[in-house]
């Protein structure tokens, strides 16, 4: 499903940034070409995707 119309970008690439280590909005426009950049409609849902998907990354404690 598109999350952001604007930049062709969908749930699943947002995921996949988030998988791949984005956890904050600023993060996930750089991985993702731009999300959220033009008309911002699309933050919120990118939000609760980060909220949603962060709860289940497992969590690395520095050495």
């Amino acid at each position: 499903m598109y999350v952001c119309i604007c930049k062709a970008v969908t749930d699943t690439q947002i995921k996949n940034a988030i998988s791949n280590g984005a956890c904050t909005l600023k993060q996930l426009h750089q991985s993702c070409s731009g999300a959220g950049s033009v008309c911002g409609k699309c933050r919120n849902h990118m939000q609760q995707l980060l909220d949603q998907n962060l709860d289940h990354q497992p969590i690395i404690k520095a050495a």
